[in-house]
């Protein structure tokens, strides 16, 4: 599985979870596709439209494709696009990722569900402001080179944000995908997405946050090493910290997700590298985990 494959794949997952939740909320909902390039994951992200046409009835979705393809594009999507129920309008705009602003702008986007999926985009603060006007908003970037979307994305208003380099085992160049969104369930299901794909993609992570920048394999169980030493780092930087919060910064500071977060602290206890208070008893989310302190000779 190429790169290119990988994020189509968590391009899919991540509609699968937002679709539902967007009509759910609102009787209308934007989905914003912008490509710097080919607009390669254009028909899969149809295809998802299409399967929930039995719930879009009484709903209005707007697609918005923004590419610069040439005009073969809409006739790429034209077989697809039949088979969309008439409550949901596609819009295939020329251009790339720029033009976002302009066009959320025309399809009246603002104050209603979003999810913008901006490929080899730069991620610059009109784009950014500009996804963020969805209520919620939701927005998943990609880039062809390292970028530093998690700050950019929290400065866009984005509370919850996530970033993983994808490096394939080909020596192909790596890309960076990220995710910004202000609903803990979006953020678990982009978690739990990347660590479910095909675990034979020829792909693994690198965590920008990690300073070892260690390779990750794609998998259920991923190897806990990275976390365990970035907890550690977290401990030491901000003292005691109860197991909610050490979940909540896996979730918010990391590749991993929260639930990674008890099986790297038991591994922790074991190894005498941490403490806990109470001492005995199920590691709960009160349970408090603190670095023991360094004694100094005299």
């Amino acid at each position: 599985m190429s790169t290119d494959a990988l994020l189509r794949e968590l391009l899919v997952r991540q509609l699968d979870h937002w679709l539902p939740g967007a009509l759910h909320r609102s009787r209308r909902a934007t989905l914003a596709l912008a490509y710097a390039g080919d607009a390669g994951t254009a028909e899969a992200a149809l295809r998802v439209v299409a399967d929930f046409a039995d719930r879009l009835r009484g709903r209005r979705l707007t697609v918005l494709v923004l590419a610069g393809g040439g005009p073969d594009l809409p006739a790429r999507l034209g077989p697809v696009e039949a088979t969309l129920p008439a409550d949901v309008a596609v819009h295939v705009v020329p251009g790339d990722p720029s033009r976002l602003p302009v066009a959320l702008k025309a399809a009246g986007a603002a104050g209603a569900p979003l999810l913008t999926v901006a490929e080899g985009a730069d991620p610059a603060p009109a784009l950014l402001a500009a996804a963020a006007t969805g209520r919620p908003a939701e927005l998943l970037l990609t880039a062809e080179r390292p970028v530093a979307f998690r700050a950019a994305l929290t400065t866009a208003g984005f509370r919850l944000a996530a970033e993983v380099e994808l490096v394939p085992a080909d020596g192909s160049p790596t890309r960076v995908v990220a995710f910004g969104t202000n609903l803990d369930k979006s953020l678990e299901a982009f978690k739990d997405a990347l660590w479910d794909v095909d675990e034979g993609a020829g792909v693994r992570y690198r965590d920008p946050a990690d300073p070892a920048g260690a390779l990750l394999d794609i998998s259920p169980r991923p190897e806990p090493g990275p976390l365990r030493r970035e907890l550690l780092a977290e401990l030491a930087r901000s003292g005691p910290r109860t197991v909610t919060e050490l979940r909540r910064h896996t979730a918010t500071a990391t590749a991993y997700r929260a639930a990674d977060t008890v099986a790297a602290v038991t591994d922790l206890l074991h190894s005498g590298a941490v403490r806990r208070d109470p001492v005995d008893g199920r590691l709960g989310g009160d349970v408090v985990i603190s670095a023991p302190t360094a004694r100094t000779g005299h």
